[in-house]
This record gives C-alpha cells, structure tokens and sequence, in this order.
C-alpha cells in the first residue's frame, strides 16, 4: 500500500512563466489557425499573387508552430511538485518477503504538465535510478542501465529475485489512467537494462536548492 508523505517541493514562481508562455504560445498558434484563410479571402491593395499569400500563411503557421514546439519541449521536464511516498507492509513482512520490489524504497511522486497544460503524475519507486542528465532543462533522467553493488547482488540471488523484471517508474493521469512505465531488467550478474513501454515522462527539472531535504 502506497501513501504519500510530505511535500518536498511546491511550484515556485518559475512555474508560472513556464505556464504563462504556454497559454501564449498556444493561443498564438490557435490564432495563426483562424485567421490564415482570410489571407486568401481578403483582397488586398498590394495585389499580392495567390502564390505568394500561400508562402505568407505557410511561414505564419511553420513559425508558430515550431516556437510552440519549443515551448512544449522546453516546460515538458518543469517538476511542479514533489513528494515522498511511503510503502506500508506488515511487521511480519520484510521488504524483500512482501512481494512488492518497490517495499523499502525510497519512493517520490513528481508532478508535470503536459503543453495543454494536464498533469502528468511520475512515480518513480526507487530514486537511485534518478540520475544527473546532460538534456537542457532538465535536473534528472530515468537511468538506461543500473549495476547492483556485489552485497546486493548476492542477496537477490540467494532470494531467487534475479534475473527478472520490475518496474522503476511510471506515469499517470490526475485521475489515474497509466500511461506507461519504465521497466528495468535484471541478468544474474546484476546488470540492469531499462526500456520504455507506454509513454512515461523521462526527464524532471527540479530546484533542487528549494527540496526541503535531499531525495537522492
């Protein structure tokens, strides 16, 4: 059973231009849309060829549209809140016996917005596999590939739990609707490799300046 825990990060002014310039961004380019048929409708006193008022309306929208692009692909990683989750097991249980590969872990839930601005809900379930990133406007990565230290290697192969599969991460609608994961498999040596399936949000911005405490 997951239960979250407290606030480690809340939206800071950033946010707000990250907000602000997409609501700008994409009534620009709606607008771009409703007026480019009056640009062959209208007449005009420059006597402008159909040709030319073409090449005018396929430049207005292939602006629009690339700086709205930019603006999605910039804002996309922008974490608006963190939290810290908690996986509840009984006192008989121990994270290893209880079944779930997530029990023990240090669990956060972060909190994005798509370009239209719905909210993307990543839960990644243990923040080893959050790593340093070189993709601009970005803090974190998922990892690709993880290697467990040869203590733990050696655990899991006396409890069976190598090779195998589990799910480090995964994304979700503000109702709740899975829209992937981030699956990491296990070889007997310990050696993970990660893969996407479904669409999972990959990459977060967060001030780390502002985390009440570190999560990594």
């Amino acid at each position: 059973m997951c239960r979250r825990l407290e606030i480690l990060l809340i939206s800071s002014t950033r946010e707000v231009t990250f907000r602000r310039l997409k609501i700008l961004s994409l009534s620009s380019l709606t607008l771009i849309f409703v007026l480019t048929p009056f640009i062959f409708v209208l007449e005009t006193t420059s006597n402008v060829p159909l040709a030319g008022r073409a090449a005018l309306a396929a430049i207005a929208i292939a602006t629009s549209s690339v700086s709205t692009a930019l603006v999605a692909w910039c804002g996309r990683p922008y974490v608006t809140t963190l939290r810290r989750l908690d996986f509840d097991y009984t006192a008989s249980q121990s994270p290893d016996a209880s079944g779930d590969p997530h029990t023990g872990a240090a669990a956060v839930e972060m909190t994005t917005l798509t370009l239209g601005l719905h909210k993307r809900m990543t839960t990644v379930y243990d923040t080893a596999f959050l790593v340093p990133t070189s993709r601009p406007f970005a803090t974190w990565e998922l990892a690709t590939a993880f290697q467990l230290a040869d203590s733990e290697v050696q655990t899991a192969r006396a409890q069976g739990r190598i090779p195998s599969e589990e799910t480090v991460a995964e994304t979700r609608t503000v109702d709740g609707g899975l829209l992937g994961r981030w699956i990491v498999s296990w070889d007997e040596d310990g050696v993970g490799t990660c893969k996407e399936v479904g669409k999972v949000v990959r990459y977060f911005n967060v001030h780390q300046e502002l985390l009440g405490r570190p999560i990594r």
